[in-house]
């Protein structure tokens, strides 16, 4: 058994650090007498100081440290653990090289798409369309989950790109109420899907060219015609990808084609 000033000497860990590590469970000592509270610490403790130093080295968090080291029974679990913390941070750089892209955009003001965009605005008459539709509450980003399925489901009865509709008129971060389509040559019977009729409807509509991050530039450009026009938007609005990304590929997102919606009430065409 070590005491805990040799155990700090031969792990490379201080006794504060040991001492808090105590306290947050994890790594106990073996032992600890009774009458001085002096803690001792096994051969055991040495491999798991090992472990904990390794972790450390690699950006584990406190938290992170203690559920792998109360669930990780052998070397092929820890690198089970290793591969997902990997994973996390390569996520965690491309969130970080998109802050930076989106960073730039405010350096050099004139690259910023909303700048370059110019928004063509129309109110017309849109006519119904049958579709295969599958309705589900969930992220904006979720269309993925979904997309794949609504393909199998209508096969080579497909005649037209995509269409989300948000029935929220509002935004929404975890549970929009969302209901995705794909129109069709006839109405599809499946388990799946349902198939439908989306209604005609009279809507302000503009195409938006770019990516999806910055979609909110085209509803403001309708949002601002409809108030200029006396137009009250209604819901469900609806996006209709022209052109985006591929099953597999997200491809060029500064082409990406996506047509605007929006239901209204009021005003004059």
């Amino acid at each position: 058994m070590y005491k805990i000033s040799e155990f700090s000497k031969i792990t490379g860990l201080s006794v504060k650090a040991l001492r808090y590590y105590d306290e947050e469970t994890i790594l106990t000592p073996a032992c600890r007498d009774s009458e001085t509270g002096y803690r001792y610490y096994s051969k055991e403790d040495f491999a798991k100081a090992q472990r904990i130093l390794l972790l450390r080295s690699l950006d584990f968090s406190i938290a992170e440290i203690r559920d792998v080291l109360e669930n990780c029974r052998d070397d092929s679990d820890l690198t089970c653990y290793l591969e997902e913390k990997r994973t996390m941070i390569q996520n965690r750089i491309l969130k970080e090289k998109e802050l930076i892209k989106k960073m730039n955009l405010y350096i050099k003001p004139n690259d910023r798409e909303e700048k370059r965009m110019n928004y063509q605005i129309e109110v017309k008459d849109i006519p119904s369309v049958t579709v295969a539709a599958i309705r589900y509450r969930g992220k904006y980003d979720d269309t993925g989950k979904y997309i794949g399925k609504l393909y199998k489901a209508v096969k080579d009865q497909g005649a037209g790109a995509p269409i989300q509709c948000y029935h929220d008129a509002e935004y929404r971060e975890e549970d929009a109420d969302l209901e995705l389509c794909l129109p069709t040559k006839k109405l599809i019977r499946h388990p799946d899907v349902e198939g439908k009729t989306l209604p005609a409807i009279r809507a302000i509509c503009t195409t938006h060219v770019g990516s999806y991050s910055k979609l909110n530039m085209a509803y403001k450009a309708i949002f601002d015609y409809a108030g200029e026009n006396g137009l009250a938007c209604l819901t469900p609005s609806r996006e209709v990808y022209r052109k985006g990304p591929g099953m597999i590929f997200k491809g060029n997102e500064d082409g990406y084609i996506t047509d605007i919606i929006v239901p209204v009430s009021g005003g004059v065409a």
